[in-house]
């Protein structure tokens, strides 16, 4: 059996925009500049809590709850306004699922907002388990979400892929013994994801099926 856990932000899904707006909205609030999108590229990775405190001006992390307040005020009424899957991926996605391969996701986007943004973007898709952050678990790269999907899976061999975009997710799969994917359309691009030695590199949604059904 083989198993295929995604990351959602920048793998699945182009987030971005509407992260970027939801922490901006928030920097304006308090007072402080704000960041362009590509710059909110490099911030993203590991949970709200951390993309807000890399936001902040160097003198001001002291406002990171603060800022984190106004960020969930924000993305939890226009979490879908411009986030849309990455071209091919409900293909790719459902090419999988008819070849057999169990489909899940692990993000550290908060677990309710992203149980919500695959339900809306991929209704039709049945995923075994969608993970996202949440107090009680470590945020990726701790293994510890991968372990919660292992658990729900056949107890039989399984060959399991970690797919994403960034070092993170890289070393996310490394912590728990798995094989990883980078996603060269993703947010940190492919030099990223070959530094940190990814085993494959897919440099569209369809090359990730090629090299797991291959």
């Amino acid at each position: 059996m083989i198993t295929a856990i995604f990351d959602l932000d920048g793998t699945l899904a182009d987030t971005i925009c509407d992260l970027g707006d939801a922490v901006n909205y928030g920097l304006e609030k308090l007072g402080f500049p704000t960041h362009d999108y590509e710059s909110y590229k490099k911030m993203v990775g590991n949970g709200v809590k951390k993309l807000c405190r890399r936001a902040l001006p160097e003198d001001k992390k002291e406002k990171t709850e603060e800022l984190l307040g106004l960020f969930r005020e924000y993305y939890n009424v226009h979490y879908l306004d411009k986030t849309c899957l990455y071209d091919g991926m409900k293909e790719t996605l459902e090419k999988l699922s008819d070849s057999g391969v169990v489909l899940a996701v692990a993000t550290n986007k908060p677990e309710d907002v992203a149980r919500e943004i695959v339900m809306e973007l991929l209704p039709d898709t049945d995923f075994v388990k969608v993970l996202g952050g949440v107090d009680y678990r470590p945020s990726k790269p701790d293994s510890a979400i991968l372990i919660e999907i292992f658990a729900a899976l056949p107890d039989v061999e399984n060959r399991v892929y970690m797919i994403g975009d960034s070092n993170v997710d890289v070393q996310t799969a490394k912590n728990a013994g798995i094989e990883s994917i980078g996603c060269a359309w993703g947010f940190r691009g492919r030099a990223e994801l070959e530094a940190e030695g990814a085993d494959f590199i897919a440099e569209k949604p369809a090359d990730i099926a090629d090299i797991i059904l291959k």
